[in-house]
Parts: C-alpha cells; structure tokens; sequence
C-alpha cells in the first residue's frame, strides 16, 4: 500500500526498481511532514493534538505518525524501564500510555539514540495504533493506519470479455466488469451481480477490513472455498465496486478476452484487522465524522 507496503517503490517487495547506476540500500525510511492536523483519543480523553506530525514509511510496514513530545498530554506517558534497537533508528524506549484510569503499557515509544539522518523525528513520540481508542485528523476517524498520501484507488469500466469457471461450470460472463487499481496491488476485476450465477455463491462467516475500502465479505465459490469476495457497502472512495464481485485467479479460472488470468504478485494480500473499539457496523460506515 502506498510508498512502503505491499510491492510499493519501499517495500521488500516492490516490482518496480529505480533507474539508478549504484546499488540502493537494502531498506530506505522516508520521513516528511504529514500537514494535518491529528489527535489520538484514549480513555475516552484526547491525548495528543498536533499540526506538526511526521509520518514515517518504513519497508512492510503502515505508515506510523510521530508527534512532538510538547503536543502530547502532561502525564499521559510513564516511561517504562524496557528498551529495544530498531534496526535502522537505534535504541527506543517505551511509555505505558495513561487517561482517565485506563492504561496502555507499551502504547507509545520514542526512538532516543537517533542517527543524524534521522532527525526529523527527534523529541517525538508514536502511539501504538490499535493500543488507542481512536485516531482523528480533524473532526474524523481514520482507520486502519495513518493515512498514506501515496495511496489511491484508480476504477475503470471496460467492454473486455471477463468469464469465471469452476471445472465445466460457468459461474460469471461479463462484458462489463470494472477493474480497480491499487497502489501496490495487481489488478482485480469485480463482476455485476446480475452477470453471476448467484446460487453458485455460498457467503461465508467472517469479514476483513481495508483501510481504504472497507469490510470485505467472502463467498464460497461453485465449492471452492473463500474463491470471491465482495465489499458490500464498499466506502464512497469506491463506490463503483460496491456489491460487485472479485474473484480470487489462484482458487477458480478466471478468463479475461480468453487468455487465463494468473496470480500475480501483489494479489496475496495480508488481511488487516478492525481498530480497536470499532464495530462492524462502524466499520461498514461510509462517513467516520457522523
């Protein structure tokens, strides 16, 4: 997702590679300015309030915000004697994270022997994101991870002849699906449901949750397992795919203008779990301010 997860430009894993002569470091941090406002909730208290975050994009990771020490609570951090290495920023230490009687331990840690190339995140703190109640930028929940400016969502309509088989079985034939367009993603195509034999899909128990789409739910395909998906009340950022379904190349055979699709990378994808304190019917929401 964005500069760092998945097969982005960041990641241990991208598919891309820059145009350089000398070899690049084995991993690259990138820092900059956030330019928003964001709070951190906790204990039913705001903890943290600032214009001046930077977020950090770290290889394999989600973004993370670092915040000024100044603009944290008085007394909503109590150091603990616990102290790890990062890899690439140096020692760090830890804070258990306190408001209104509740208490996180390890919730927050500041790295405390930085490089000098790491300076911008001097004198800064970051929260441990599903350790917190909520995060905000300005008066809305972002869920997930800190959002990543590099990320998008791209949606586009085609005529292309899309067919789904199980075996003999057609279970899709469409000339209208769309495809979406992932930031570090291959790309998947979703399938109107009046294109799809509806009984050969069996809903199945359990959703997962994308920061950026929403709660997505699975179908058993012709027999084949967990073989589709569909974001049933997919977010307003992607709402063309709303209730439309996407079907997984490596479980059932997918054809696009009759050449077989194949897994690619970028289409294992690691599920992300529901913040803390958000339920499903929240994180089905198409609005986090309301």
């Amino acid at each position: 997702m964005g500069l760092s997860w998945q097969q982005g430009p960041l990641a241990t894993r991208g598919v891309g590679r820059f145009l350089v002569p000398d070899p690049l470091p084995e991993r690259l941090l990138f820092a900059e300015p956030l330019r928003r406002r964001m709070r951190v909730r906790f204990g039913g208290e705001w903890i943290a309030d600032s214009e001046d975050v930077v977020l950090l994009h770290e290889p394999g990771r989600y973004p993370v915000a670092y915040f000024p020490i100044d603009d944290v609570t008085p007394g909503a951090l109590r150091p603990l004697p616990a102290v790890t290495t990062h890899r690439d920023l140096g020692e760090t230490s830890w804070f258990t994270v306190n408001a209104a009687g509740q208490s996180a331990p390890r919730g927050a840690w500041q790295h405390i022997d930085l490089p000098g190339h790491a300076a911008e995140l001097a004198d800064r703190v970051a929260f441990a994101w599903r350790a917190m109640d909520a995060f905000y930028e300005e008066d809305e929940r972002i869920v997930g991870h800190a959002a990543d400016a590099y990320h998008r969502n791209d949606i586009r309509g085609t005529s292309r002849h899309l067919v789904v088989r199980v075996g003999d079985q057609v279970v899709a034939d469409s000339h209208a699906p769309l495809v979406l367009y992932e930031s570090g993603f291959a790309p998947r195509w979703y399938v109107p449901r009046a294109d799809i034999d509806e009984p050969a899909l069996t809903a199945m128990e359990g959703q997962t949750f994308c920061p950026y789409k929403g709660l997505a739910s699975y179908y058993d395909v012709a027999g084949v397992k967990r073989g589709a998906w569909s974001y049933r009340e997919a977010w307003p950022e992607v709402g063309r795919v709303r209730d439309l379904v996407s079907f997984e190349p490596d479980k059932v055979t997918v054809l696009l203008d009759g050449t077989v699709l194949e897994l690619e990378p970028g289409q294992q994808v690691s599920p992300h779990g529901v913040d803390r304190g958000l339920d499903v019917d929240e994180g089905a929401g198409a609005a986090w301010g309301s």
